[in-house]
């Protein structure tokens, strides 16, 4: 039983299983795509887009990490996304300006500013009811997805909203963009904009939350909130914080969202919230708060999309894949309490079969 402790420490109590599971993952898939498949899922292609969807979940990804470290959890992230994504998406139909006239770039501009302040405002809003009533998160974003929801459908009149492509600027167009031609960035071969983008915010929220004090407080809440303020941490502001800074990042989600598509529908951001949620859980998060890394929801995030892609290629339906995923998350959260605990049975049970 002592030789089988360092290996599950090893495993599960560091930040080493999501990556061998990812690891897993890619190589099951290959294999199988390789003898049952078309054999393209490890192709140039097929990994351009493999990033760049990940991106559309792991940029929103990281301010659920950041509300989750604390203790809370955000069911509008979907609904929110759409909202900001419809908020651009009308903000460019309805511009006066099409591109290469005079001030096209301060029209763009201000149409990224309302889109980034909506993010905002959803999230601030959370944060205040949260804060201020001290209803549980869960109950409250339930009520502000379907708010969110609603208000999406009214500024899209309840349709899709089109923007047109004179209203868009070339490098909105190109943010997903994952043919062959895509832009290369010195020794970076053929990268999608988006996955950079990702990247980017990874390095920043992970320097946010390990050297701020900022950073130290979200954990410290997330482990205990009653501890938390005996040490002097403003919560009420703090929490506040939290859901307003995701909600920057719900933003900055809806704006790759809308260069994805193209278009505003309020109505795709129902069940997105899971996926974001789920990659926060199967990179190492603890729904119990206290625990989280931005690394480890990247990889949570690449976990669901290399699962969603191999599925696809070895033509499993939709409603496999979903199970599969569902099946996943399971795992991982079992996997979360045994961190909590002291797996004793669990020593047992292995001792037992390999003796």
């Amino acid at each position: 039983m002592n030789r089988l402790a360092p290996a599950f420490n090893l495993l599960f109590r560091s930040q080493l299983g999501p990556l061998v599971a990812l690891i897993f993952i890619v190589v099951a898939f290959a294999l199988a795509d390789g003898w049952l498949g078309s054999g393209n899922f490890l192709t140039a292609r097929n990994v351009r887009v493999m990033t760049s969807s990940t991106a559309l979940i792991a940029v929103p990804a990281l301010g659920m990490t950041m509300i989750i470290i604390a203790g809370g959890i955000d069911l509008s992230a979907g609904t929110a996304l759409t909202l900001c994504g419809t908020v651009l998406a009308t903000s460019l139909k309805f511009s006066p300006v099409a591109a290469g006239e005079p001030g096209f770039a301060s029209q763009v501009a201000m149409a990224l500013l309302i889109t980034a302040a909506t993010g905002c405002a959803c999230g601030l809003l959370n944060g205040l009811l949260i804060s201020g009533t001290r209803v549980v998160p869960f109950i409250v974003t339930l009520g502000t997805m379907t708010i969110f929801l609603g208000i999406g459908q009214i500024i899209a009149k309840e349709s899709t909203v089109y923007a047109p492509p004179e209203h868009l600027p070339e490098w909105l167009q190109n943010l997903c963009y994952t043919g062959p031609t895509a832009a290369k960035y010195g020794l970076i071969p053929y990268v999608p904009t988006s996955a950079l983008i990702a990247v980017v915010f990874v390095g920043l929220v992970a320097a946010l939350l390990r050297y701020t004090v900022f950073g130290r407080n979200v954990f410290a809440i997330g482990s205990s909130e009653s501890t938390a303020r005996l040490c002097g941490i403003n919560v009420p502001l703090t929490v506040l914080a939290v859901y307003s800074l995701a909600g920057l990042f719900v933003a900055m989600g809806g704006l790759l969202y809308f260069s994805d598509v193209k278009n505003g529908n309020p109505s795709d951001g129902m069940g997105k919230e899971l996926e974001i949620i789920a990659a926060v859980v199967l990179g190492g998060g603890s729904l119990s708060g206290g625990r989280g890394s931005v690394i480890g929801t990247l990889i949570g995030a690449l976990i669901i999309v290399v699962i969603r892609t191999g599925c696809t290629l070895l033509q499993i339906p939709n409603t496999y894949t979903h199970i599969i995923i569902g099946v996943i998350i399971i795992v991982a959260v079992i996997v979360d309490q045994l961190r909590h605990g002291s797996p004793e049975w669990l020593f047992r049970m292995l001792a037992k079969s390999s003796s």
